[in-house]
């Protein structure tokens, strides 16, 4: 350490206001998404046939964590 501060605030942010997603963009994301839920969701019924509970929760929380940032980036203005 040269005793120097860090800068809290990353140098390459350009700042301004963000412009929002193209809608392809947006469907693009959204498809991507449900591809994983489907994959969570797969993973979460085998584990509940197999018998491993915690497994198949996680998988089920994580599919439905999924295809609600999914819905949100097709609603997200």
């Amino acid at each position: 350490m040269t005793g120097e501060s860090a800068d809290p605030t990353p140098s390459d942010d350009p700042g301004g206001p963000r412009e929002p997603r193209t809608w392809i963009e947006r469907i693009g994301l959204a498809a991507v998404a449900l591809a994983l839920a489907l994959m969570f969701g797969g993973v979460g019924y085998a584990a509940w046939l197999g018998g491993e509970l915690f497994l198949a929760v996680i998988g089920a929380i994580s599919c439905v964590m999924t295809l609600w940032v999914g819905v949100l980036t097709l609603i997200r203005r």
